[in-house]
């Protein structure tokens, strides 16, 4: 994949199945670190037709947070990181409320709840509809966003709610 093919803030080194490798010695930043959820099952009623939104049905989610986890590693200290708990039960609490026709759209308020959790943190999703309602399809069907990848490789702060809860000691 070439940059000129890429999304716009998509870097070049990223492909569906390949993470993005930052170059050694690499500043510390967005970019350095990440945190990955893979194979997030979430039950929502979401889909174009009446009897996907009424019955519900699986998805699956895959999500990349990019964070500088080496502050949270020296200190062994959850508070300089980005818990992935919050975010799996903050998702989980999503697919269970929301009602929508499209992917797109849940895939959408899935990074605005992502967004309220942890800030402008640089983030990667994969949502896949398990079994799409094709005739004669038995594969998946997903749609990609990314959302701040511009930010990856810039210094980063703590999101105030993350520096209240490290200076708590929470």
């Amino acid at each position: 994949m070439t940059a000129a093919s890429n999304p716009p803030g998509k870097p070049a080194s990223a492909t569906p199945s390949q993470p993005i490798v930052e170059p050694a010695g690499h500043p510390a930043g967005f970019g350095a670190d990440a945190i990955h959820v893979r194979g997030l099952r979430l039950w929502a009623h979401v889909g174009v037709l009446e009897r996907e939104r009424l019955l519900g049905q699986w998805f699956e989610l895959d999500l990349t947070l990019w964070w500088p986890l080496a502050p949270a590693g020296r200190a062994d200290a959850l508070g300089l990181s980005l818990d992935y708990g919050v975010a799996i039960q903050a998702l989980q609490r999503l697919a269970r409320e929301l009602r929508c026709l499209t992917l797109e759209a849940f895939a959408e308020q899935t990074l605005n709840t992502i967004e309220r959790l942890y800030g402008p943190v640089p983030q990667r999703l994969e949502l896949r509809k398990c079994r799409a309602p094709v005739p004669g399809f038995s594969g998946s069907v997903a749609v990609e966003r990314w959302r701040h990848a511009e930010r990856i490789g810039q210094p980063v702060g703590l999101p105030a709610a993350l520096a209240t809860s490290a200076s708590s000691g929470h």
